[in-house]
């Protein structure tokens, strides 16, 4: 089989002939005036102190903003801010080093931190939201940093701190941005990585083992400090890292660590499917170090469907009942992280800040959002619809508050949120025992612009040259929206829904361009795919 199938695609050639033959870039925005949506960045640069100025300070960030990332137009003004709150927080966090960029996870110093106030644990969140970025520097270096920083240009000494689906998302951004030698040059160090997770973590079963707080999950119902537990996360992490591998494999001309990598992938996931479901909870589980299941569904048991890892038509889906439940997950600002109805499920306001025992944290929603995106598009199910993508998705918009002494309320992110009064749990607890010191202001631990892009919007990242837009938008929820500016595939991609085509001018119904070119449409919010016109 070709191995450009797998990888490379048909981008570099056709950008290098464009380039030869003198052509211009396109403007990046087909429809949307930048101007008038600069207001929101001066509302975020004038709602709080700037307290830490990294890379691109406040008064830069609108011009940044719109050098690097896709302009938003929707009728629902709170998914609007959010989106363009987002990225101005995520311009934050871009932190230049003697050794080039960084992505941070905490504006202020943290002990836990290794050089540069790096932090390992989002970095599959940061790699998928930073893919949007037109500027290839920030990336690029900050996984050198990762991969290569370490002694003699190995692993960075504090990388395996937590555990992370890199392999996974370097290949989620080549497809993205079709530059093949980005992924095929940090094979090795990949295939590194994951053979030093095998050391440091397989057990004889074959399956993965973490501490709850080497997951980034400190204090869950079924976690441990010490003991080796089996876990929904770093399983799912592994077999997607090693499906990713064997991928980049297969472009890089080397068939046999493919095909290698395709074996361990396989091994995973009969291993999760038989050693961490169960059958009378119906949901993916911990496996104790003793042998048994964990008494309690965590949101972690998600996780498997952010790689597609279930195989479909097994009854496995039917885990998302849990998520629209309250006795479940369900909560006004949740999801939670333990089910509600476990004697284990707290809101603790004894013991560490930050616990994963029941407060609603954005790490694992931005998870359970995509993997839930998953199963809506690609698993024949009548379990969860686009309905309830949307409604999660809302949910998830509305945790992104502070409330002030006034009563008004800020677009916010922060560490981990009470599900039920929206409050910043962590954050509020610091400030009652007098330890407050802002740690967590605009916490970089999610994602949100990347669900906005592949999940409302639709845009669905290919290694070939088929543009693939299905919008998860309920029918008669919004009559229009604009997504601008898209970088893919060397290409400016605007996708646009208008139910009347009065709003945009464009006609009716949903629209994706390439460089101002129409190259699909259809009357309805539905799938729709197309290829890249040449040239």
């Amino acid at each position: 089989m070709d191995r450009r199938i797998f990888l490379m695609g048909y981008a570099p050639p056709l950008l290098a002939a464009r380039a030869a033959a003198g052509a211009q870039p396109a403007p990046p925005f087909f429809l949307l005036d930048p101007d008038s949506l600069r207001h929101h960045v001066d509302f975020f640069n004038g709602m709080a102190p700037e307290e830490v100025v990294n890379a691109i300070p406040n008064a830069g960030a609108w011009a940044w903003m719109v050098a690097n990332v896709p302009l938003l137009l929707c009728p629902d003004p709170e998914v609007e801010r959010t989106y363009y709150y987002r990225w101005w927080t995520f311009r934050k966090h871009i932190k230049q080093t003697p050794r080039g960029y960084v992505i941070t996870e905490f504006l202020k110093p943290v002990k836990h931190a290794t050089d540069h106030n790096a932090i390992s644990c989002a970095l599959g969140h940061h790699l998928n939201e930073g893919r949007w970025i037109r500027d290839h520097r920030y990336l690029d270096q900050y996984l050198e940093f990762w991969l290569r920083g370490g002694g003699g240009g190995g692993l960075q000494r504090h990388y395996h701190q937590y555990s992370n689906w890199t392999a996974h998302a370097v290949l989620d951004r080549y497809r993205v941005d079709l530059r093949r030698q980005a992924p095929a040059s940090l094979l090795d160090a990949l295939v590194l990585d994951y053979e030093t997770w095998e050391q440091e973590r397989l057990l004889p079963s074959g399956l993965f083992w973490q501490y709850d707080v080497r997951d980034g999950m400190e204090d869950t119902v079924s976690g441990s400090r010490r003991n080796r537990n089996a876990r929904p996360t770093i399983n799912s992490y592994m077999y997607g890292n090693a499906l990713a591998i064997a991928a980049i494999a297969a472009g890089s001309g080397r068939p046999d660590l493919s095909r290698a990598y395709r074996r361990k992938a396989a091994r995973l996931k009969a291993l999760v499917q038989k050693g961490l479901w169960d059958r009378e909870a119906r949901f993916f589980k911990v496996r104790l170090d003793n042998g048994q299941l964990a008494g309690v569904r965590e949101i972690m048991g998600f996780t498997p469907w952010y790689f597609a890892l279930p195989d479909a038509r097994r009854g496995y889906e039917s885990a998302w009942r849990q998520l629209g439940d309250p006795e479940g997950f369900r909560a006004p600002l949740g999801p939670t992280t333990a089910e509600r109805r476990h004697p284990g499920f707290r809101i603790a306001e004894d013991g560490d800040d930050c616990q994963w025992n029941g407060p609603s944290w954005p790490f694992s929603t931005t998870v359970t959002l995509k993997a839930l995106a998953n199963t809506v598009r690609d698993y024949p199910q009548r379990v969860v619809g686009v309905e309830d993508y949307f409604a999660a998705f809302l949910t998830y918009t509305k945790s992104h508050r502070l409330r002030l002494p006034d009563g008004s309320a800020i677009p916010w992110i922060d560490e981990n949120l009470n599900p039920f009064t929206g409050a910043w749990h962590a954050r509020a607890r610091k400030i009652a025992k007098g330890t407050f010191n802002g740690r967590g202001d605009h916490y970089n631990h999610s994602a949100y612009c990347d669900l906005v892009i592949t999940g409302l919007a639709g845009l669905r990242p290919r290694a070939d040259n088929i543009v693939e837009v299905h919008p998860l938008l309920p029918p008669r929820q919004w009559d229009w929206f604009c997504l601008d500016g898209v970088s893919y595939h060397g290409r400016n991609l605007t996708i646009v829904w208008d139910r009347t085509g009065e709003r945009f001018g464009k006609g009716a119904g949903l629209r994706v361009f390439a460089d101002g070119r129409q190259i699909a449409s259809a009357r309805e919010l539905t799938r729709v795919t197309a290829a890249l016109p040449a040239g």
